[in-house]
């Protein structure tokens, strides 16, 4: 049996026949897993209840590991809310263990259509998890969440739908000013070269072409090769800038520069992008809104 494995089944063991010490007048409660979760349901239910997210800023969920007390959370939670698709890998035990002892699951990737996720051979789910950074998947997830909540806690449902439209409005707004930004970006500049291809529904949705020096997923390194064929790529394609990210070690990028610059050309990193995780939450990027426009505005100034 694998470390991880044993660690599941020990944290298990420790916390499963506990009680849950719920107050009878106690707050709904909701454990999230990724920070871009925890800010949807923090807009979806408002002060009717307690978002609990295991994952804080920066945090990359390839690679995260669960710990005694995200179990303990996990174990009195009302709902947990996982993105799915394999993204959170090292956790799947985990919410395996959680159904088993009656506890209220829901994976986002579930409440897709398969039309509405992108396929892929590369990772170990065959669909790219990164379903986010398309905008109509946010609000699709966002509808169903409505529904599910207040069928979970139909004491709050009133709360659920009056904030839940609330925010389908702004994404909407959002939406439309991605749309906007994006066209000041002459076609043939809309090639995004990041550290891992997290970008993929955002490529799709707002028509660039996405490569990424890492696969889908955080955990595979880019070998000399990868580095070696995009940077050929970069000056062949006269592309401007690429692009670090927050929740990835910038090492790589860093290295596909510097292939560049050893073949007599240049290229600038044009700035840190947010894929896999949120800002701290007192920043702009704090919030998936904030986020995303955020992300926006650095891929088109860096690229024009």
């Amino acid at each position: 049996m694998s470390k991880l494995k044993i660690s599941v089944v020990l944290l298990f063991c420790l916390f499963a026949c506990k009680p849950r010490n719920k107050q009878k007048n106690s707050k709904f409660t909701v454990v999230t897993t990724t920070t871009m979760i925890t800010d949807l349901l923090q807009n979806i239910g408002g002060e009717a209840i307690e978002v609990k997210g295991i994952m804080g800023p920066g945090v990359d969920p390839h690679l995260y590991k669960a710990s005694e007390g995200d179990v303990a959370k996990l174990t009195q939670a009302d709902l947990i809310v996982y993105n799915g698709l394999h993204l959170e890998g090292k956790l799947v035990d985990v919410f395996e263990k959680m159904n088993q002892i009656g506890r209220e699951t829901v994976a986002l990737g579930g409440l897709l259509t398969e039309k509405q996720i992108i396929n892929s051979e590369a990772f170990v789910s065959a669909h790219d998890p990164h379903i986010w950074f398309s905008i109509d998947n946010w609000k699709k997830i966002t509808k169903e969440l409505i529904v599910f909540l207040s069928k979970l806690n139909p004491q709050n449902k009133a709360v659920y739908q009056k904030n839940g439209a609330k925010y389908i409005e702004q994404l909407n707004a959002l939406q439309q000013e991605v749309k906007t930004k994006v066209e000041e970006l002459p076609k043939e500049n809309r090639i995004l070269v990041t550290a891992h291809d997290a970008f993929s529904y955002f490529g799709k949705e707002f028509n660039f072409e996405v490569l990424g020096l890492q696969g889908l997923s955080t955990t595979t390194e880019a070998g000399v090769r990868d580095v070696q064929r995009l940077s050929n790529l970069i000056i062949q394609r006269e592309i401007k800038a690429i692009f670090v990210e927050s929740s990835v070690p910038q090492r790589t990028v860093k290295a596909l520069q510097a292939s560049v610059e050893s073949k007599g050309k240049e290229v600038k990193i044009g700035g840190e992008l947010f894929s896999d995780a949120l800002g701290n939450t007192n920043e702009e990027t704090g919030n998936y809104i904030g986020m995303f426009r955020y992300n926006v505005n650095t891929i088109v100034n860096a690229l024009k």
